[in-house]
């Protein structure tokens, strides 16, 4: 049975198995500090360990249901908001004349994708928001100095 397990700030993906008659942990993989389980960790543990059988959907929903998004003191929902400030802050600052300066088009060029590509998924995840607004209840900010 695989199961999710938390170590410090990391999150790993371990397995219980039994040799010489006592129960050890093989450690399958390192899922980071967001417990997330990609399509890259499904294809690395199916190869480095073809013979343990997983119930992927299973281990996606255990992970789902231990992100609590409602409590504020939650530590994912404590870094969500760290980041998304220090991405705001980081972002006010830039100006786009001194991206001209820098002289790296490919620099430049990797800037403006993923500028976009974060609008697109602000603007997407807005409209889950908008949507969705009953299940949300009135979303009011967070108060500042937690």
């Amino acid at each position: 049975m695989a199961f999710i397990r938390r170590k410090g700030n990391s999150f790993y993906l371990v397995h219980n198995v039994r040799r010489g008659g006592k129960v050890c942990q093989l450690h399958l993989a390192r899922l980071g500090d967001r417990a997330l389980i990609t399509d890259k960790v499904v294809r690395q543990v199916s190869r480095k360990h073809p013979f343990v059988e997983l119930n992927w959907k299973a281990l996606r929903e255990q992970l789902n249901g231990q992100v609590n998004l409602a409590d504020p003191s939650a530590p994912a929902v404590q870094k969500l908001v760290s980041t998304l400030r220090a991405l705001n802050i980081d972002l006010a600052d830039f100006f786009p004349p001194e991206l001209q300066i820098s002289g790296s088009p490919i620099v430049a060029r990797e800037l403006l994708v993923q500028m976009r590509l974060l609008q697109s998924t602000i603007q997407v995840k807005l409209g889950e928001f908008g949507r969705g607004a009953r299940r949300f209840g009135s979303v009011a900010p967070l108060r500042q100095g937690r």
